[in-house]
């Protein structure tokens, strides 16, 4: 009998990609959803801060608890960054880097303990047919990043920014659309820099993508305000667009966005948000909250600054200090109780924000429902807000117009 293989996968979207990378590559090991029935856990790993490294830990020490024979295999991102220190304390059987995923077949094979933790340079070819457990399909489109935010160890253990070629990328979502996937969600470390190394666009690339038989919806990761151009602008109106851009910010505040090294300000921002948003898209961003040198009186500006944005979603997190970036040198060091507070204070501010959005969006939506259970089915529809649809018959996997839902401050719902 086949060994059992679990992947338990931490941290960003590019992550669960290249998890279903590496399931597609396993040949002589069965694919295992319960750990405690695994002859070999992979650890697909988050280094983001300081605390995702401590959940990895914590998590593998669990594991060898539970089972002190079971094999622990180190990927991802914590690979890279504390791979050596878990190896040594032979708190992991094997460590394995970006580019070793697409062997991981044969690395399993390995009787012995191994470290392989290969290059930053290396670019996927691996196209991927199918998402377990999945309605919507992750296409990851590049890898690595050139910025150099004060806050990030991302670029050190992912490397520099590179494309996947194009003719790989069409041909993932030509596979997938043929396996009965229509909605494509373009991932990757940073996705708006795509092409750059080839003389192409992130542009370039959608229009090439809209082509394809059954591509009904295209949904972008996360882009960075300068890596929206007038090339871009000019697809918004596209109806297989999806009505969401998640547009990363960081700040809202030109002091903190100058430590953080960031390459946006406010005033510009703003404009770009407003000309999306009157094109009728929602709008998401990301926000760090509590990040060294960030006073009462810049907390007060960055606030003033939030309520002007058309803002409907938002990925805020309190500073978590990374070891080894210059934030982690910055003071003054921002107490965690006003931190939490303040993270309250935003949330709340766009959680009204998204309300109102969807009080006046509530007809034509089109809603890709996952699996359900119960009769109740879950889905998002292009604003990338959830919708909770009862229904008797099985809805799963199918797309839905719904022109009548409850909005509520929790979410919407209907009857289908």
């Amino acid at each position: 009998m086949n060994k059992r293989v679990f992947f338990k996968t931490f941290g960003c979207r590019t992550n669960q990609f290249d998890t279903q990378v590496m399931i597609s590559k396993l040949r002589e090991f069965e694919l295992s959803l319960n750990e405690e029935e695994s002859d070999i856990v992979v650890v697909n790993s988050c280094t983001v801060t300081n605390g995702a490294d401590a959940s990895v830990r914590s998590y593998i020490n669990g594991l060898k608890r539970k089972n002190p024979h079971l094999k622990v295999v180190l990927a991802g991102c914590g690979s890279h960054s504390k791979g050596e220190s878990l190896f040594g304390d032979e708190k992991v059987f094997g460590v394995m880097g970006h580019s070793e995923k697409e062997k991981i077949n044969e690395i399993l094979k390995r009787p012995e303990r191994f470290y392989e933790i290969g290059d930053l340079r290396h670019i996927d070819s691996t196209i991927v047919e199918e998402f377990v457990g999945k309605s919507r399909a992750f296409v990851k489109i590049q890898e690595g990043c050139d910025f150099r935010c004060s806050y990030c160890i991302i670029p050190a253990v992912r490397g520099d920014a590179r494309s996947h070629r194009e003719e790989i990328i069409l041909a993932q979502i030509q596979k997938l659309a043929s396996n009965g996937f229509g909605e494509f969600i373009l991932t990757g470390t940073n996705v708006g820099s795509y092409g750059r190394d080839q003389g192409s666009s992130m542009a370039k690339l959608l229009k090439s993508i809209s082509t394809i038989r059954g591509v009904r919806r295209i949904r972008i990761g996360s882009l960075e305000p300068i890596q929206i151009d007038d090339e871009f602008l000019e697809l918004l109106g596209e109806p297989w667009m999806a009505r969401h851009l998640h547009i990363a910010l960081q700040h809202s505040s030109d002091t903190m966005l100058e430590l953080m090294s960031r390459r946006n300000r406010f005033d510009t921002d703003l404009e770009l948000f407003e000309k999306i948003a009157s094109k009728g898209y929602a709008l998401g961003t990301d926000f760090i909250v509590g990040h060294p040198g960030e006073t009462d009186e810049v907390w007060g500006e960055a606030m003033d600054h939030i309520e002007r944005f058309p803002l409907t979603h938002l990925h805020a997190f309190r500073y978590s200090k990374r070891d080894n970036t210059p934030s982690a040198l910055m003071r003054p060091e921002i107490l965690g109780n006003r931190a939490k507070d303040r993270h309250r204070e935003l949330t709340e501010v766009v959680k009204a924000k998204n309300f109102a959005f969807r009080q006046s969006h509530s007809k034509n939506l089109e809603v890709l429902l996952e699996n359900g259970s119960g009769g109740i089915y879950h889905g998002f529809d292009q604003y990338f807000n959830r919708v909770e649809v009862l229904s008797d018959e099985d809805l799963s996997s199918n797309w839905v117009l719904l022109n009548q839902v409850e909005v509520n401050r929790e979410g919407n719902r209907t009857k289908f």
